[in-house]
């Protein structure tokens, strides 16, 4: 039996569904009874699949949608794990989507040259003058400011980032960015960031 009033009354309001709907078939289904008793089995498992669906709703969430990030009541912004392992995030950058890879070990935000592009930066046109070091060794940079980037709600403007010469096929989200929030902690697949 629950303990909190809340689910209680869900419980009573399940139960008078139920028997709303049991009480539908048992009427009508007196002079059908086979097509009723099988549309009543049809509905018992719409009604345990929705409920399944429901109790399940957080992993499904994290599974089908591993980049979006939510809104704690404490203004955390929550980032799911992916299936990859690493915790990932959707950021708007100048009005447009893009996936990031959360990476507490790169300095920079980086973004991959197709992301640049995607976000209107003429890649062609950047002097790849700097070098930062990867896991695959050196590799070249641009420098450029980003008009609008923004993550559950928390905009920035004018912020710095970098675009990779190298094959990169997510971007990155680094300490430039992160560094933005009082603290980061991580609790099991969950990585929440604090204003």
């Amino acid at each position: 039996m629950p303990d909190n009033p809340d689910d209680l009354a869900r419980l009573f309001y399940l139960l008078l569904l139920l028997m709303g709907l049991l009480g539908f078939f048992a009427i009508g289904g007196r002079r059908r009874l086979g097509a009723s008793l099988r549309q009543l089995v049809i509905w018992a498992l719409i009604f345990a699949m929705a409920i399944i669906a429901y109790g399940f709703r957080d992993t499904l969430r994290s599974e089908l949608f591993p980049a979006s990030a939510t809104l704690g009541e404490d203004g955390a912004i929550a980032l799911g794990r992916g299936a990859d392992g690493h915790f990932h995030a959707t950021l708007e950058v100048n009005g447009t989507p893009v996936r990031f890879i959360v990476d507490t070990g790169a300095s920079d935000v980086v973004l991959s040259r197709r992301d640049a592009q995607r976000v209107g930066i003429d890649v062609d046109a950047l002097a790849f003058t700097g070098r930062a070091m990867t896991a695959n060794g050196p590799v070249a940079t641009a420098q450029v400011r980003l008009d609008r980037v923004e993550l559950g709600g928390v905009a920035e403007e004018g912020l710095r980032a970098s675009v990779t010469a190298g094959p990169l096929d997510t971007s990155l989200l680094g300490m430039a960015y992160l560094d933005r929030f009082a603290r980061i902690e991580i609790r099991g697949d969950r990585m929440l960031l604090s204003p």
